[in-house]
Formats: structure tokens, sequence, C-alpha cells
């Protein structure tokens, strides 16, 4: 009998434990390594090519989808004053003419809209899309950077959060050592779980290496209700 009772409370905490185990593990979030970020997160981001009336470039930059339907993000000053704007991503398909729906100048941010999806075999196309973080970033998080230097070339570069909150000219930005190169302007930088939490701005030119993003919230004032 005594070890019929033995057995049975040895098979209830084997039990209670891998229930425990079981519900910790439900509980903690998917982290992604850099590899698992570029492959998740590629189909998201794209090229953009500034035109002027002539036809000729006036800027280039990277933009982030943030919806099936072609919301989209950059930064503004990658797309101030352009006439016509057009996108490439990295599997060779080429968007024009890109729209710009809401700017904030001050915040350097520009909402844009992609041409709608293709029907591809009787079935509605859609982008892909990054999800959009929710809570604030801490310092010290590593943190990810998709952008295009090149037309062809996309690039992937990682670093931590430096500061969460920095006021910069009078405008709160995050602060990252995530490596940052001219036309990565308007991409993402991506937690490890693969989530948005701003666009790239520019760089700080009182401290080498750190490079300014602008908050997601600051990002979320500019979308419609259903993204917000």
């Amino acid at each position: 009998m005594r070890k019929k009772l033995l057995v049975l409370c040895v098979l209830v905490s084997l039990l209670s434990g891998m229930i425990f185990f079981m519900s910790a593990n439900a509980d903690t979030p998917v982290q992604y390594n850099a590899e698992q970020i570029y492959e998740r997160s590629e189909n998201a981001i794209f090229y953009i090519r500034v035109l002027r009336e002539d036809g000729s470039v006036k800027s280039t930059g990277t933009g982030v989808l943030l919806s099936q339907d072609g919301l989209a993000a950059t930064a503004y000053h990658v797309v101030k004053g352009a006439e016509r704007i057009d996108g490439a991503f990295n599997d060779g398909r080429i968007v024009s003419t890109i729209e710009v729906l809401n700017v904030d100048e001050e915040k350097d941010i520009a909402i844009l809209k992609l041409p709608d999806p293709q029907a591809d075999a009787g079935k509605e196309a859609v982008y892909e899309a990054l999800e959009i973080r929710e809570n604030q970033v801490k310092h010290g998080e590593k943190m990810y950077a998709i952008g295009y230097p090149l037309k062809n070339t996309p690039i992937i570069t990682e670093g931590i959060i430096n500061s969460p909150k920095a006021e910069i000219n009078g405008r709160d930005r995050i602060l990252t050592s995530v490596q940052v190169v001219s036309g990565m302007s308007g991409g993402p930088i991506i937690d490890i779980q693969g989530r948005l939490i701003g666009i790239i701005s520019g760089s700080l030119r009182t401290m080498n290496n750190i490079h300014l993003v602008v908050d997601i919230e600051d990002l979320r004032s500019l979308l419609p209700d259903s993204l917000k």
C-alpha cells in the first residue's frame, strides 16, 4: 500500500511539474535571431525611390508595410517634395505609384498607401506586414534594423536600445546603436519578437554610432483608427 501511495505521489508531482513547465513556456514570447528576423520581415520592407517632375531621382530610402492592404510608413524627409514615389521589393516586385496619405514634418513621419494587391489565381493577394508592438521599449533591449542602402541590396544590422526616450531638438526620440547607413532612413527597427517599434529618422551628430528612431506612438498618431 505504501509503495502504491509513493508511486502515486511521484506521478502527481511529475504531472504538476509538466503542467507548470508547459504553462511557463506558453507565456514566454518566441524570440528570433537575426536570420529568422530577416526571413520573417523581408517581404514587409521595400526600397523607396522618390522622383522629381522630370523623372530624375530626388532621393531614396526604405519603407515598411503596416497592413495587408498596403498601408505603409517611412520618414517624412525621404518623401518630402516628391512628384512621384515608386517602390521595389527584394523578390523583384515593383509598385508604382505610391500615395502619401498623411505626414508630420516635425516628427519626421509619412504614412503611405501602396497600390492594391493584384488578384492571384482567383484569390485576392495581400501584402505582408509587420506586427506593431504595443508596449514601450527598455534600456538595453536588443533590436534589429533592415533597410536598403541600394535598390537591390537589403541589409540587416543589430544593436541595442541606448535610451527609450531622449529629447532631441525638441522632439522625443528612441536612441539606438543599431548600425544605420544612407538609404535606410524610414526603415523599421524590429524587436526580437519580430515586432515594429519605430522607424529610422537619422543619426545623432554629437554621439558616434547613435541613431534616432521615431517611436511607435508618434507613428500610431497618424494611422487610421483600425491600426491604432
